[in-house]
């Protein structure tokens, strides 16, 4: 891998939590995957998103569409209004991210009449807290007061959660077959005390999961239980509205094809991609495709219905970009608006590999972001 090499800094702060994770597998000898991803993106003060290092943006690893575009959020802003009106004046972003997407879809919805009545952020990262705060009470300071942060979910809820790349980051675990069975990745130390991958036979809940898959022999991929069982805790708590993600994925059919035999782990340093999750934990983060047929049925088993499934390009179109485009009047402007939306809704960027998922309870009527190009079929 040729990847910019970390600062003194960041070379320590990787180090203390290799030490934190070498010393949990000390006490077992064993750590699974799932445990690893867990301690090296939120470790409390050390992990890659409850770290104080820069992630989102050009300056960080990687760009999200908040905040590639302004026109993500005001299109987002129309679902979510229309959701609001057909539940509860209420909003709950989970995992907001800088806080750029917030700032945006207050201004959105405060622009065409339907600001909420309250906006709450779930998020556990202290210092991903302070920037939110900061860029929401200085951008869209006249409802600032609406926005209240959560430590965990709230017993009971109406309106919409949402969230924007967020189950790509909740923690996997990784499979493989054999002839013999199924076995799940780990951590190990090796002699000189180094975080090391293993593997052993995976326990029954998770080989009973992969088994159900099908898989041929040699497949190695994940397995995203903790984001099935995050939908369903969802599930259980709405009582009239709706949870909306948008992420990369595929449904199952895709997500297993065959040529996709190494599964879909990837980690982001500095808008580098590598495949190595030992790499300087910390300092990268590290993500999984998500199973979108996976989710749906979690929400389904759990209460909900599916209200809507399709590409991100799709949802944006439905929502009114073309329309959004039209009212830049400055030609510059207007150009960087155009690149932009061809960065959010081209087959080659993420208008594809994205997807729009909705799930609701007490919702009957169509919405506007599935209008057309609804896949729900296809799960």
């Amino acid at each position: 891998m040729h990847l910019p090499p970390p600062d003194a800094d960041a070379l320590g702060h990787s180090a203390r939590l290799q030490a934190l994770i070498g010393a949990e597998i000390a006490g077992s000898g064993w750590m699974p995957f799932s445990r690893y991803m867990a301690l090296a993106l939120y470790a409390p003060g050390l992990g890659y998103y409850s770290g104080a290092l820069q992630k989102f943006g050009s300056g960080g690893d990687f760009v999200t569409a908040p905040e590639l575009s302004p026109l993500f959020g005001r299109c987002l802003a129309i679902q979510l209004a229309e959701l609001m009106q057909l539940s509860a004046p209420h909003l709950l972003e989970a995992g907001a991210g800088s806080g750029r997407l917030a700032a945006d879809l207050l201004r959105a919805l405060d622009r065409i009449g339907c600001p909420p009545e309250s906006y709450r952020i779930l998020e556990l990262s202290a210092d991903l807290r302070a920037r939110q705060r900061a860029l929401i009470e200085r951008e869209v300071p006249a409802l600032a007061g609406r926005v209240e942060w959560l430590d965990t979910l709230p017993e009971r809820f109406s309106g919409v959660v949402f969230g924007n790349e967020l189950l790509d980051a909740l923690p996997v675990e990784r499979v493989r077959t054999t002839v013999q069975g199924i076995e799940e990745a780990g951590i190990v130390l090796d002699g000189d005390g180094q975080i090391v991958p293993s593997w052993r036979v995976a326990p029954p809940a998770i080989a009973d999961a992969a088994r159900a898959l099908g898989l041929p022999p040699g497949y190695e991929t994940e397995l995203g239980l903790a984001g099935r069982a995050w939908v369903a805790e969802w599930a259980r708590r709405i009582d009239r509205g709706a949870l909306l993600l948008i992420d990369y994925g595929f449904p199952q059919a895709e997500y297993y094809h065959p040529d996709r035999s190494t599964g879909t782990l990837m980690c982001h340093y500095r808008h580098h991609a590598h495949a190595d999750p030992m790499w300087m934990p910390g300092l990268c983060d590290i993500t999984a495709h998500v199973d979108f047929t996976a989710v749906a049925q979690s929400a389904f088993d759990a209460g909900l219905s599916l209200a809507g499934y399709t590409s991100q390009a799709s949802f944006l179109l439905n929502c009114g970009l073309p329309a959004l485009l039209s009212d830049e009047p400055e030609p510059l402007a207007r150009a960087k608006r155009n690149a932009e939306v061809n960065q959010l809704t081209s087959p080659a960027e993420m208008g594809e590999l994205f997807k729009v998922i909705c799930m609701t309870r007490g919702i009957a009527s169509p919405l506007t972001g599935f209008a057309r190009g609804d896949r729900s079929h296809t799960l």
